[in-house]
């Protein structure tokens, strides 16, 4: 679940997740189609799918989210992270 600042449509969400970099939508509920821990062990990326608003809080947007939790949980989350610190310039590299 995200809270927002105001409210999000389902639309508007799904298009921030798909040009996020390290995000891979996978949201047609009409085929039953959305990621599974089966289909996405070995993957780099976080999937996404199932969004839709949250009937509790209107600035509310819930989602099914899935990662090789190997991969994305140890070390290459650290290298995407010092990736990025880089690439900001927040760290100097010698």
């Amino acid at each position: 679940m995200v809270e927002t600042e105001k409210p999000v449509s389902p639309e508007e969400f799904r298009a921030e997740c798909l040009k996020t970099k390290g995000i891979t939508v996978v949201d047609d509920p009409a085929n039953k189609k959305y990621p599974l821990p089966y289909d996405i062990a070995g993957k780099d990326d976080v999937y996404v799918g199932r969004i839709r608003k949250d009937i509790a809080n209107p600035n509310g947007i819930v989602f099914w989210c899935v990662a090789d939790q190997i991969r994305k949980g140890a070390a290459l989350n650290a290298i995407q992270i010092a990736e990025y610190l880089i690439a900001e310039g927040d760290i100097k590299v010698k």
